[in-house]
């Protein structure tokens, strides 16, 4: 049996996999933790920048900042909490570059499979007509929208909870914040997601009329 198969066996926990990479450098206990959080880094960069490629290039500074500073980790703490933080303060630091570069908005990449958020309930919604592929894509596309223009920290807590399942209390200790204000900042960041939502719905069933063309004007002779 080999090295990995005898972990798997035994339920070697992220935390003691983190222990031998930070004492022994252990390249195969990074694997796997690589391989185990790659996909749910690489959503949350997504989300919280907006642009595929630049997100998937996040996660992977992530993996690569967390290998560089693993005499830091702490065996205290949780790896994924460890992780997860270490995964937001880059996406913070890249929001604060674009921020810095009005002339380069932000460009959101469509991300397939995402399901379509209701505000209405807080909650992801995955019950679609046979025929409503067409518009299950375009709501999701105006949430993905709409989720970029929420200010971070509202955007980070909706991220954390709806798309990646953390309860409050972890992501109060992701973001270093006291649980009750997690639960505003989700309460607000809905509230203002809702808004925003709903503008959009209106301009696109009432599109702004087109000026009408101007008429030719004769030639006089």
């Amino acid at each position: 049996m080999s090295a990995f198969d005898l972990r798997s066996l035994l339920g070697v926990s992220d935390e003691q996999l983190m222990w031998r990479v930070r004492t022994q450098d252990d390249a195969d206990a990074f694997a796997q933790l690589v391989g185990k959080w790659q996909g749910s880094i690489q959503r949350l960069c997504v989300r919280m920048i907006g642009d595929v490629h630049r997100g998937e290039d996040l996660a992977q500074e992530a993996f690569s900042r967390l290998f560089c500073h693993r005499k830091d980790y702490q065996p205290s703490a949780r790896f994924s909490t460890y992780l997860w933080r270490v995964a937001m303060n880059l996406c913070y630091d890249e929001l604060r570059r674009l921020k810095r570069r009005p002339e380069m908005p932000l460009e959101f990449s469509v991300v397939d499979g995402d399901e379509t958020f209701s505000v209405l309930d807080g909650h992801a919604s995955s019950e679609l007509q046979p025929d409503a592929s067409v518009q299950r894509d375009e709501q999701a596309e105006m949430v993905r929208c709409a989720l970029q223009k929420l200010p971070e920290h509202y955007r980070a807590v909706l991220v954390l909870r709806h798309y990646e399942n953390l309860k409050f209390r972890e992501i109060a200790d992701v973001l270093d914040v006291p649980e009750g204000t997690v639960k505003s900042r989700m309460a607000e960041g809905l509230d203002l997601l809702q808004q925003f939502l709903t503008r959009a719905m209106r301009a696109e069933t009432n599109p702004l009329p087109r000026p009408a063309p101007r008429a030719k004007e004769s030639l006089v002779l």
